[in-house]
């Protein structure tokens, strides 16, 4: 059984290291071994869709392996950090996710937009990306058309913000922990807050994660929002297990951050589990890539585009003006 993942791992590894030999070639980190890894996944897309023998190692490391990388990644945090970052981050996403459901649910009218779909594009820029997508998605029995505009949208704004965000951040002057703050809570999936995230500094990347974490686990509560608002239309007895929406590799990545608050590792060995968790996150990045059809994005539709662009953006500008007044009067 393992060896029908090794051919996927083998070449996911071999793009994380051509992305990582790449980058060093760029002064100031100037894209960051993430972007490379997603870009060049996806121009070997079409090279790795013919082939089969590859599918499974790459599914492991765009999902498991993703995970692993960022529970790990928890060894460079401790719960001082956690705690000056978290703090700002719920009053943030309070405004953020007002403005994602708010703002999408009368965009949504406007753009004349089914409301599963507009739902799902809401929930991708709120919580986590493709991943609230395919989360949501089933429970309130969306078509696979509506999964896949709303998963191609969320994609196609994120690649934008990964490359523009880090400029976007130096040109405004601010500082590794705003810009973590605004990454966080205004990039959508988290392979994308990583990329823009340590695109900038490792600082406001691991700032970064933390908002994101704390953003994905509001995916529990606004599932089962969409449960209920679904069996109330449908008229339905629909049961929703918290044991399967809950994102449970949070409690591995609480845990790093734990060990590593209690100073029992040397420097050297959280430098060494750091190291590997970034390698982790950019073999990720290069599945993310694989599995990612430049030709299929080309046909999703304009008005699910539209909608889901102008969500992206309100959250983008709530976020940048909101994290601004906090740093300021908090």
């Amino acid at each position: 059984m393992i060896k029908g993942y090794i051919k996927g791992l083998v070449l996911v590894g071999v793009i994380a290291l051509l992305a990582m030999v790449v980058d060093g070639y760029f002064p100031n980190n100037l894209m960051g071994p993430s972007v490379f890894a997603l870009v060049l996944g996806m121009l070997l897309n079409r090279f790795y869709s013919k082939d089969d023998s590859f599918k499974n190692g790459v599914d492991f490391s765009s999902k498991t392996i993703l995970r692993m990388g960022i529970i790990l990644m928890g060894i460079s945090l401790s719960f001082g950090q956690v705690m000056v970052v978290g703090k700002y981050a719920l009053v943030l996403m309070a405004f953020t996710l007002t403005t994602a459901f708010g703002g999408g649910y009368l965009l949504g009218k406007l753009f004349k937009v089914d409301w599963k779909l507009t739902s799902l594009l809401s929930v991708s820029t709120a919580i986590c990306g493709g991943s609230a997508v395919a989360t949501l998605g089933p429970v309130i029995e969306a078509k696979n058309r509506d999964i896949a505009y709303a998963i191609s949208a969320t994609f196609i704004f994120d690649i934008l913000t990964v490359i523009l965000f880090p400029y976007m951040g130096m040109l405004l002057g601010m500082g590794d922990t705003g810009f973590g703050l605004w990454v966080g809570t205004a990039i959508n999936d988290t392979s994308s807050v990583v990329a823009a995230g340590y695109a900038f500094s490792d600082v406001a990347g691991s700032f970064a994660m933390i908002v994101k974490l704390t953003r994905t686990l509001f995916i529990v509560p606004i599932v089962l929002i969409y449960a209920a608002i679904y069996t109330k239309k449908q008229q339905i007895n629909k049961k929703v297990s918290i044991r399967t929406i809950f994102p449970w590799f949070i409690l591995g990545f609480i845990l790093m951050v734990a060990i590593r608050s209690t100073g029992i590792l040397p420097i050297n060995s959280v430098n060494g589990i750091a190291k590997l968790s970034k390698f982790l996150m950019v073999m990720a990045l290069g599945a993310i890539g694989l599995k990612t059809s430049i030709s299929e994005l080309k046909g999703v539709g304009i008005k699910p585009m539209v909608l889901g662009v102008s969500i992206d953006t309100l959250v983008v500008v709530v976020a940048l003006v909101m994290q601004a007044v906090l740093l300021k009067y908090l």
